[in-house]
């Protein structure tokens, strides 16, 4: 990294492209990645479209998609893209995370609204919630387990990604704390990945009747 200070305003570090920091490290140009704005929204609007016809399969769709997404991504992030990551240079450790976290802001409050809200309405649908119901303790153990899960994605994982965001952003980004905060993100991911097979297995045996 560059001994050279660039003021806050400054878009480019000298010898670096535009929207670099110190040394060259380019920095996000944004905290939201704006052009995915357009399919998060789209995907939102569908979910509600989904919600007030309260058609069963479409309501079948949000929950299978979102859920499976969620799943995969955090089994990804925590025990194969975690590894790998503590094995590269802070360089490019920088350099992922630049690339990575902007798309991470828009992806997983997007896929746990879907989740969370489809799997609401066809539990009521299903007639689930009530109390009579054959499957109401599974349905209220998946509850239980999701809405940890929700807690940690929106509570721990979602401030650690703008925290590396806004980290990144500095005039001088230091890799070691830009590292630190990665570890907590991806560890934290690990974790709801794995409780995240317990749904799989709520899922299941709801499926099965």
């Amino acid at each position: 990294m560059s001994d050279v200070a660039v003021p806050v305003g400054h878009d480019a570090a000298p010898g670096g492209p535009p929207g670099s920091g110190a040394g060259g490290q380019a920095r996000p140009r944004a905290i939201v990645p704006l052009a995915g704005l357009p399919l998060a929204v789209l995907a939102l609007g569908s979910l509600v479209a989904a919600v007030a016809a309260n058609r069963l399969w479409a309501l079948e769709f949000f929950h299978v998609v979102g859920g499976g997404l969620w799943t995969g991504i955090d089994l990804f992030l925590g025990f194969v893209l975690g590894p790998i990551m503590a094995q590269l240079s802070i360089p490019a450790r920088m350099e992922l995370s630049r690339r990575l976290m902007p798309k991470m802001l828009l992806i997983m409050p997007t896929l746990v609204t879907m989740t969370l809200a489809s799997g609401w309405q066809l539990a009521r649908h299903l007639g689930n919630l009530a109390g009579t119901s054959p499957d109401h303790g599974w349905v209220v153990a998946s509850f239980v387990v999701v809405g940890v899960m929700s807690v940690i994605a929106l509570g721990i994982l979602e401030p650690a990604n703008l925290a590396v965001l806004f980290a990144l952003r500095a005039p001088e980004p230091d890799g070691r704390v830009i590292g630190t905060l990665m570890r907590r993100f991806i560890y934290t991911a690990g974790i709801t990945g794995a409780m995240q097979v317990a749904t799989l297995v709520i899922m299941s045996r709801l499926a099965a009747g």
